[in-house]
């Protein structure tokens, strides 16, 4: 991973005026530079001239980056944001050493990703990545899943068991949900952590672990350390390395790339390779929206978005309807910066992105958008005079 040598790679991503001017963003390989689509309208009036809007909306959006381009110890994490960056300078520093790591973060951020991203990174990654999710596997099994267990050590245990520890030899051991891990179970995991031995159920052999942990939760620990369900000296073993990888509300400006990635990846999937991209109206709900399911929410819908699509690009129409109006409502909640702000610069600035959204969603059609916003065509057309809102400058 240190010695990658990935050039910078320009990256077209078609973007709303809610996530716009992604300027330059560094990663630990290279710098890749994300421009924004051009539109080219001549129109200035899309009531009497249709194709200007359809110009205005068939902007495509670009095929995602190929893998040689991005930086090795991405695989398979989309994002150029600040926050992810980061996360990527951390794996490149301590992907060579044998290290526990924690990986936090809400559900559908991507925490196994950022596991697998450790594993392949490392010298560990020509052997086997074992994942076991702990909140899925009842107490009663998870033992023997990640010891195993000798024959005859319980009822229904007619053969030995290679368990999930020896499965992950020489590799990477992955623990997702480890908070919900239960408290009989932890001290046996500290010994792994602290002796790097264990011993199946029923046997009583010791056994050597050489693996290398990764741990991930949605949950907080220090809180459960408090509340009594995990024990604190395997949370300090844990948390010798600790990845956050933020929600995707926190980090919008890699919402884009991430549509174009989907896109790519459902198309293929479902066989729908025609369609051309995402149309500006359905990119601006996208990026409005707060992805409360974070990426794996968006992953889920683009996927539907293909299965829906009818035309060349995916439209509004196409997306849950959950979606839909959104953005307001995001807009309504601002926070007053510590420096104060100038309102009547800010209560402008938020009157402009409103119009223009109702422009774009309704394909400049100024009847139809001022309906959207309470308005009668002839308020929305002066108000547009006034503050030179036109396609070419939106």
């Amino acid at each position: 991973m240190h010695d990658s040598q990935a050039p910078a790679a320009d990256i077209l991503v078609n973007t709303s005026d809610a996530a716009d001017d992604f300027g330059v963003a560094e990663s630990p390989s290279g710098v890749m530079r994300a421009a924004e689509l051009a539109d080219d309208v001549d129109s200035e009036d899309a009531d009497a001239e249709p194709e200007g809007a359809l110009a205005l909306e068939a902007a495509p959006l670009p095929a995602a980056p190929e893998p040689q381009l991005l930086p090795d110890c991405m695989h398979g994490v989309i994002g150029l944001s600040e926050s992810l960056v980061e996360v990527y300078r951390v794996i490149d520093r301590v992907a060579d050493t044998t290290c526990t790591i924690l990986v936090t973060g809400e559900s559908g951020t991507g925490k196994e990703l950022v596991a697998r991203a450790v594993h392949r990174a490392s010298p560990r990654a020509p052997k086997a990545f074992v994942a076991v999710n702990c909140g899925a596997i009842p107490e009663a099994l998870l033992e023997s899943e990640l010891f195993g267990h000798a024959r005859g050590a319980f009822t229904g245990a007619h053969a030995n068991k290679i368990g999930r520890i020896a499965m992950a030899e020489g590799g990477t051991l992955f623990l997702d949900e480890i908070g919900e891990m239960p408290m009989s179970l932890q001290v046996k995991l500290l010994r792994v952590l602290q002796a790097r031995e264990y011993s199946p159920v029923g046997d009583n052999r010791t056994l050597k672990a050489d693996v290398r942990i990764v741990a991930a939760t949605n949950v907080n620990l220090e809180n459960a350390v408090q509340a009594g369900t995990f024990r604190e000296d395997l949370y300090y073993r844990l948390n010798v390395i600790h990845l956050n990888v933020p929600a995707l509300r926190e980090r919008p400006e890699d919402v884009p790339l991430l549509m174009q990635h989907f896109l790519k990846k459902a198309k293929e999937k479902v066989g729908r390779t025609k369609i051309g991209g995402v149309s500006r109206a359905a990119a601006q709900i996208l990026a409005d929206y707060q992805w409360p399911g974070n990426v794996r929410e968006l992953e889920n819908t683009i996927e539907r978005a293909v299965l829906l699509c009818q035309g060349d690009l995916i439209e509004p129409k196409d997306l849950p309807q959950r979606l839909c109006g959104l953005g307001v409502e995001k807009r309504m909640s601002p926070r007053l910066p510590d420096a104060g702000l100038d309102l009547r610069n800010a209560v402008e600035s938020f009157e402009n992105q409103l119009i223009r959204q109702a422009l774009e969603r309704t394909k400049w059609n100024k009847k139809q958008a001022a309906t959207l916003l309470g308005l009668n065509r002839t308020t929305l057309v002066e108000m547009l005079k006034r503050k030179r809102i036109n396609p070419r400058a939106a």
